[in-house]
């Protein structure tokens, strides 16, 4: 029996997987390189081959340090960057950050939430994990291997040769998710495991009825009811591939709207495929009646429970941010 529309939000809200299978009507084929109306996609997603995942830790303790480690690579060696690493074929981002984690400092982290995604091209994604250290020891000099030559807390890392100056903007990311106690922030969020064979963006679109003041989201016009979905072009940046679709759902002029952030990840881990999905929050500042869905897609009323608790995800830190790396 298929779940009402309420029912998979509700999941998706609370960190639950939406299942995707091979009959799942997947709205969109990619749009290929020279831009026409895209063939269906032969495009698999292989890990560390067809697409690369990479799992970084910001973990700061009660002192408000951050957990660096020293890199043993011969391309940086002696340079200082996060715990991080690509996620090995089939393995979790769960394992994945742990192993990298406890690898490079010799601590065991406990990850409690996301704190960004980022990605480059539609094959290449970093998820930045924060959480709280259980156990182990801080790998000193007389440790070194060949995953890395120590690890420090570090006050100000500023001070330090960095491998690269990418990880500034995590860190200050995971510092005002860990210290900002004083302001509203998303929930704990991490990727649930699910067995997936293709790259895919899910949106959860909403606007206000201007006769009615309800919020209402995107849903597919015809049983069993979807949230759109659709599969990510590995060849361009991901807000090519919103665009694109948004496109396909409300016409070349779409109006402006806002991509607020991450509600929920799906990521396969080897079960079934190396795929991944990425549900996205999108709002519309015009109502409802400004904004017609071409296609197959209509707007539906959502219960008062269910908009007040999308509302209140809505505001600036309610969702995991995306950041696109042009």
């Amino acid at each position: 029996m298929s779940l009402s529309i309420e029912k998979q939000i509700e999941l998706l809200l609370a960190g639950h997987p939406l299942e995707i299978d091979d009959t799942y009507d997947i709205n969109h084929t990619v749009q290929n390189d020279i831009g026409g109306k895209g063939t269906p996609s032969t495009y698999i997603p292989i890990c560390q081959k067809t697409v690369t995942y990479i799992v970084a830790a910001v973990v700061i303790n009660n002192q408000g340090e951050v957990l660096m480690m020293q890199e043993a690579k011969a391309t940086c060696n002696g340079k200082w960057y996060l715990p991080a690493g690509r996620v090995e074929p089939n393995e979790n981002l769960v394992d994945a950050v742990k192993r990298e984690v406890l690898e490079e400092t010799g601590l065991i982290l406990n990850p409690e939430t996301l704190i960004l995604v980022e990605c480059a091209t539609g094959s290449w994604f970093r998820f930045v994990f924060t959480g709280k250290i259980t156990g182990g020891k801080l790998k000193t000099l007389e440790e070194a291997n060949e995953e890395s030559l120590q690890a420090c807390w570090v006050n100000n890392v500023n001070d330090l040769s960095l491998r690269s100056h990418d990880i500034v903007s995590l860190i200050e990311r995971g510092k005002i998710y860990v210290t900002n106690k004083n302001i509203s922030q998303h929930p704990h969020l991490m990727p649930i495991s699910t067995p997936l064979s293709k790259l895919l963006l899910r949106l959860t679109v909403t606007s206000k009825k201007r006769s009615t003041n309800k919020l209402h989201v995107l849903i597919s016009d015809t049983m069993p009811f979807r949230l759109p979905i659709c599969e990510i072009n590995p060849n361009r940046n991901l807000l090519s591939t919103l665009h694109n679709f948004m496109k396909e759902l409300f016409g070349n002029g779409v109006a402006q709207h806002k991509p607020h952030g991450i509600l929920s990840i799906e990521f396969s881990g080897g079960q079934g495929g190396d795929g991944l999905c990425l549900t996205l929050l999108v709002s519309f500042k015009l109502p409802v009646e400004d904004v017609p869905a071409t296609g197959k897609f209509i707007w539906h009323e959502l219960p008062e429970n269910l908009a007040t608790s999308i509302t209140y995800r809505l505001p600036r830190n309610m969702t995991v941010p995306l950041n696109v790396i042009r």
